[in-house]
């Protein structure tokens, strides 16, 4: 509070401005407790609805493998139970006349050296399929543990390990309640598929397994590509009809990670899933859903990220704050300031208001001892009023310039003249507070100024010089021309002003440091009315040091050319002296 309001104490006014700041603070620690929530909420909203994609996208995993486990199973009774349909679907014959069909295909591939699937001499080798070789047939006695097998032109495992496999499962573990069993496993750097069933004897023991085996993957791949074409993996009442590669794509790998299939289109999301299925050797469906497939699962969609407009909407809260704040400040300062001005132009019009009331009652009541004296006392009735006015006029025109209506009438002028009496005018009162003034040789210098408005800035800067300097100092008063321009200039004695101040002093109401605790009173606008007559007329003000010490403020006024015909020139000590002027090379005090 001390730093952003300066001077501001316990009392009411300083009160109410901690109010204000504590009610624009409280403000923006709850608008940022709202945006919190509001990001909180929109955070929790979307993490649900993420968390929701992902169980669909579980969900369509499922169903994917579940799909693919069925069609492999039907794929593969299908095969092995085309001998049954064609017979009539008679049940307890069927194991033998597939295994008719069998010893019937493995005597033709004895006589001819290579089965054709496409000749169409057995159902079942047919119903393997006519394009792919590398599938075959095969029929194992499981009590001489012989082996017969019908290929394609293309090699099938190696026979001890088919053997020894379909033994080892037939026997331990297949059930006579089974209408066949599967079994995939690992041969010459390549995953197999075997499906077979058992035929018993009279005495119901495993007698013979027949069946048929083939690539894993070229088995199941049909089975993918028929899961992701028919039926839809996804809520059929969110989806309708859309096809599946249209929602979602899908990459199917063995337990080791190599690829069985992959969907024709890819998509690159976070909502994805995976699932294991036991079966077959192990198989993982890795599922990944089409990035803007959440508006149609998930109400009202994917709850877009608010973050950004949230943080700007806190930041604006807080600039607007900060510039209420700072409002508040200017308020205060200009109120304190208002306060100051009222303090101070009360102050300066009471000292001559009192000396003007005393030295009238002396000559009422007839309280003069002589004619000199009741002179004197006119004297400074008529010094203490043109101090009034001179304060009025500056009141006046600070209040025309802060309003911008400040009208000047110009002409012609030679301001040596008016310097020299506006420093004659001033005199006396400088004389009263201990200070002689000098005026420097002027030269013939002519500028287009409102002489009124000329004698103000001048006596004001007269005054700020006896004001601030040290009593029993010479205060100097220059006029010269420099280029187009005429430099007029007012000189103390005191301790000068700093760099860093220079352009401040010209502001109203501002006072040194080392002026503000001090017992000089001012009205705080006599050097920003300066600057603003000047400015009106179009030059500038600055602050120098003066050559003896102390400041040196001057003005630069547009200076006009001379006129024709040069004034008579008359030597300084035949002119007339004005009362208390100092003319070179002595002053008057």
């Amino acid at each position: 509070m001390p730093s952003l309001f300066p001077g501001a104490g316990p009392g009411p006014e300083g009160r109410r401005v901690g109010v204000l700041v504590a009610l624009l603070v409280a403000s923006f620690a709850l608008t940022a407790v709202l945006a919190w929530q509001a990001m909180d909420a929109a955070h929790s909203h979307r993490a649900t609805a993420e968390r929701t994609l992902r169980d669909y996208a579980q969900f369509a995993a499922l169903q994917m493998a579940s799909r693919a486990k069925e069609g492999i199973y039907a794929r593969a009774s299908g095969v092995l139970a085309r001998p049954t349909d064609l017979m009539g679907g008679e049940r307890p014959d069927a194991a033998a006349r597939l295994a008719a069909q069998l010893d019937s295909a493995l005597d033709m591939r004895h006589k001819k050296g290579c089965v054709d699937p496409r000749r169409g001499f057995t159902t079942a080798a047919a119903s393997i399929g006519p394009h792919d070789r590398s599938r075959f047939l095969f029929r194992l006695d499981l009590r001489t543990n012989e082996l017969r097998q019908v290929l394609g032109c293309a090699g099938g495992p190696p026979r001890d390990w088919l053997r020894e496999t379909v033994a080892h499962h037939a026997l331990g573990v297949f059930r006579k309640s089974w209408d066949h069993a599967d079994v995939v496993a690992e041969a010459g750097g390549k995953r197999w598929m075997l499906a077979y069933a058992v035929r018993f004897d009279d005495w119901d023991k495993p007698a013979a397994a027949f069946g048929f085996g083939a690539p894993f993957r070229d088995f199941a791949k049909p089975v993918f590509v028929d899961a992701m074409r028919y039926g839809a993996l996804l809520p059929p009442s969110l989806v309708g009809g859309t096809p599946n590669d249209s929602l979602l794509s899908v990459v199917v790998t063995d337990d080791r990670g190599a690829e069985l299939y992959r969907s024709a289109v890819e998509y690159d999301s976070p909502f994805t899933a995976q699932y294991r299925l036991d079966k077959f050797g192990g198989l993982v469906v890795n599922l990944t859903l089409r990035p803007d497939v959440a508006d149609r699962l998930v109400i009202g969609g994917l709850p877009r990220q608010r973050l950004p407009q949230l943080l700007a909407l806190l930041a604006l809260t807080g600039a607007l704050v900060i510039v209420a704040i700072l409002q508040i400040r200017r308020e205060y300062a200009l109120a304190r300031l208002r306060a100051d001005f009222v303090s101070n132009i009360s102050h300066e019009l009471r000292t001559p208001l009192a000396q003007v009331r005393m030295f009238a009652e002396t000559l009422l009541l007839g309280r003069v001892r002589s004619e000199a004296e009741g002179r004197r006392s006119l004297e400074i009735i008529d010094q203490e009023a043109r101090r009034l006015t001179h304060l009025v006029e500056n009141v006046l025109q600070f209040s025309r310039s802060e309003r911008r209506v400040t009208r000047l009438s110009p002409e012609p002028t030679r301001l040596a003249d008016e310097v020299r009496d506006t420093v004659e005018a001033f005199t006396p009162i400088a004389q009263a507070r201990g200070v002689s003034v000098a005026c420097e040789p002027t030269c013939d210098v002519h500028a287009s100024v409102d002489r009124a408005a000329l004698r103000q800035a001048l006596l004001n800067l007269l005054d700020n010089a006896v004001k601030y300097g040290p009593t029993g100092q010479t205060v100097r008063v220059g006029l010269r021309a420099v280029g187009p321009f005429a430099h007029l200039w007012v000189e103390d004695q005191g301790p000068g002003i700093a760099p860093r101040d220079r352009e401040r002093v010209w502001l109203p109401f501002f006072r040194l440091e080392r002026d503000a605790g001090s017992a000089v009173a001012g009205s705080g606008i006599g050097l920003a009315v300066v600057r603003d007559l000047v400015t009106l007329h179009g030059g500038r003000v600055r602050v120098e040091d003066a050559p003896g010490g102390g400041a040196r403020l001057l003005l630069e006024l547009p200076a006009d050319a001379a006129p024709a015909v040069p004034p008579v020139d008359v030597p300084p000590h035949a002119m007339p002296a004005p009362l208390g002027v100092a003319r070179e090379p002595h002053s008057v005090s």
